[in-house]
Formats: C-alpha cells, sequence, structure tokens
C-alpha cells in the first residue's frame, strides 16, 4: 500500500512542477476579424466576477500575448483536474474509511 501512495505522490510531484513551469495565465477567449470586415480586428471577451460577459478591442501585441495566456489557462485547468483525480483515488483507494459506510470504489465515484 505505501508503495502505491509513493508511485501517487510521485505523480502529483510532476504534475506540480508542470504547473509551476507554466506561465502568465488568463480566461475568456479572443478571436481575430478577417481584415476588411466590420468592427474591431481583435477582441478579448471573458466572465467578470458577477458572471456578466466583459469585452476589449486589442492590440496585435495584446491579442497575441492573451492569446498564451488562454491557452496556458487551459493547461492549467487539465493539469488541476488530474491532481483532482489523483487526490480522490488516494482517499478512496488507500486511506482507510469509516466502518459503517459502503465500500466506495473508482467506478461508483466516477474517478476512472
Amino acid at each position: 500500500m505505501k508503495k502505491n501512495i509513493s508511485r501517487f505522490q510521485s505523480r502529483h510531484r510532476r504534475l506540480a512542477r508542470s504547473l509551476a513551469a507554466i506561465g502568465f495565465v488568463s480566461q475568456g477567449s479572443v478571436f481575430a476579424r478577417a481584415k476588411g470586415r466590420p468592427g474591431s480586428r481583435y477582441q478579448w471577451t471573458w466572465k467578470d466576477s458577477e458572471q456578466k460577459t466583459r469585452s476589449l478591442t486589442l492590440s496585435a501585441d495584446q491579442y497575441a500575448w492573451l492569446r498564451k495566456a488562454i491557452a496556458n489557462q487551459r493547461k492549467v485547468d487539465r493539469i488541476l483536474e488530474k491532481m483532482r483525480r489523483l487526490t480522490q483515488r488516494i482517499v478512496v483507494e488507500h486511506l482507510p474509511g469509516p466502518s459503517s459506510r459502503k465500500s466506495l470504489s473508482i467506478k461508483s465515484l466516477a474517478l476512472n
């Protein structure tokens, strides 16, 4: 059992290192309109803290920078999801639960 947990810990450390290597992050989306089309060429939209959609016109440099930051945010989201699943597996498979509860499996929790 200890060996399996150390395998999970090793994987968790690897995921944490990959998180540390990610640069700036931002939520939202950016898009570029075709030249000659009406409206701003580069646009960024996002949800504010009240879930209201906000929008901002960007320069070409801002667009390129934000595009990378948004891609980084998506990487962060994927890595954090893997870390959550790993944590849940350790709790379910390797730590003792209460004796009165029906035993759980990874499949029953949809963690596989």
